[in-house]
């Protein structure tokens, strides 16, 4: 609720794709660089332990976050080139950013506390969980947000992480101990370290990993058109209060998808749900956006918003069949990383592109002869048209990455073992 409200509140400010551009740019970069050594703490240490430290972090993190709001001038916050400003957005980014350590400890509790089985539809139950939080938060933040800008905000989210340390404090894990590597016939154990490279190792053994890995690495890398151009578009076609409502709503379907998966599960080939669910994610991509209609671009979330669990599930189900639990933290932290690694050069290239191409091309360029009778015209529909080519190239590169031998391998091996 925090980053999706302040990236809204600080492009309402300041009014700049730009500023939304860099601080994807900047969160999906940090977030690269440290997943893997959240999944090495992950892995050495009790994942209760884990999940306190990572709330206490985000609590103290908002809480000097607010009082900056109380006490900076409100020139500052409208003012871009404002280095209070960006000291107020890294602050509260790196309580955002702690919370990513819950992000991958829960897969390997799931590991821990669910036979194999019903890990799939164990993972969609915690999509289901997800799917609820965001639809409360995103439909509160709007509001919030129109009454009284972060200061609700922040009030209510240091609130919600006082509850939830107390929660986990009396939670009992039926965690025995921590999960230790076992040394090579011949070595000696040795202390528990961010070992990097032997992970990779370990990735790389497995016919097929490396390679999906990679997959969702490009999709990213697409994908990165969303976190800055999202909202400017909504709220192109409608008013604060109504976008903040609209993804309230939308975001049911996250719940949907999850419940579905809980129910049916994944089928007996995660690999193959997963690739179909990008290929529809593509076809939306295309043409949710080919008419500046509200409905339209309503309707595409939701189905969005819907088909997002199954992806997630996918991975996570594959990894905790294929990949030994002392090793899960590790893996899942390094993929995080990898897959989140090409995504900053979209952050942030995209605003830039789009704000002195694509907007100029579809305002006053080319564009508006050449499609501008049925696509329209405006900064809206630059915005639009980068939306549809980000989803055709997606589309392609799917379509062949399901004809490789890697998708065959991984499949196979997933099947096997």
């Amino acid at each position: 609720m925090v980053w999706f409200s302040l990236a809204l509140w600080v492009y309402t400010q300041t009014q700049s794709v730009l500023v939304l551009s860099i601080m994807s740019g900047i969160f999906l970069v940090v977030t690269a660089i440290t997943s893997i050594w959240f999944g090495s703490l992950v892995d050495h240490h009790k994942k209760k332990t884990m999940m306190i430290i990572s709330s206490a972090v985000s609590l103290i993190s908002f809480i000097l976050a607010f009082i900056m709001y109380q006490t900076f001038p409100d020139e500052v916050f409208k003012n871009y080139q404002s280095v209070s400003l960006w000291i107020f957005i890294s602050t509260t980014f790196i309580g955002v950013l702690a919370g990513n350590i819950r992000g991958i400890v829960l897969p390997t509790i799931t590991t821990i506390l669910v036979d194999e089985e019903n890990r799939d539809k164990a993972n969609g139950m915690s999509g289901t969980v997800n799917g609820v939080v965001f639809l409360a938060s995103s439909m509160i933040s709007g509001f919030l947000l129109a009454v009284s800008g972060m200061f609700w905000i922040f009030i209510g989210t240091i609130a919600v992480i006082i509850a939830s340390i107390i929660h986990l404090y009396f939670l009992k894990i039926p965690e025995k101990g921590i999960v230790h590597i076992k040394p090579e016939k011949g070595q000696e154990a040795g202390p528990q370290k961010m070992d990097f490279l032997e992970t990779l190792t370990v990735i790389k053994k497995i016919p097929g990993l490396f390679n999906l890995i990679i997959f969702t690495t490009i999709n990213n890398f697409l994908g990165g058109v969303f976190m800055p151009l999202l909202d400017p578009y909504g709220l192109s076609l409608v008013s604060l209060q109504t976008w903040g409502v609209l993804w309230g709503f939308l975001s049911s379907g996250f719940i949907i998808g999850g419940i579905a998966i809980s129910k049916v599960g994944l089928g007996k080939n995660p690999l193959r749900t997963l690739f179909l669910a990008n290929l529809i994610l593509w076809i939306i991509c295309i043409f949710f956006t080919i008419q500046p209609l509200v409905w339209l671009v309503a309707l595409g979330i939701f189905i969005y918003a819907c088909i997002v669990p199954f992806i997630e599930a996918s991975e996570q189900t594959i990894v905790q069949k294929i990949v030994p639990k002392e090793r899960q933290g590790r893996v899942f932290g390094l993929a995080q990383s990898i897959e989140q690694s090409a995504s900053p050069l979209t952050a942030f290239a995209i605003g830039p592109i789009t704000q002195f191409i694509f907007i100029p091309f579809m305002t006053t360029g080319a564009g508006v002869d050449l499609i501008g009778d049925w696509y329209g015209v405006g900064p809206g529909r630059g915005i639009a048209l980068v939306f549809s080519a980000a989803g055709i190239i997606g589309l392609v590169i799917t379509y062949l990455a399901m004809k490789t031998s890697s998708y065959k391998i991984l499949s196979k091996q997933y099947l096997e073992s």
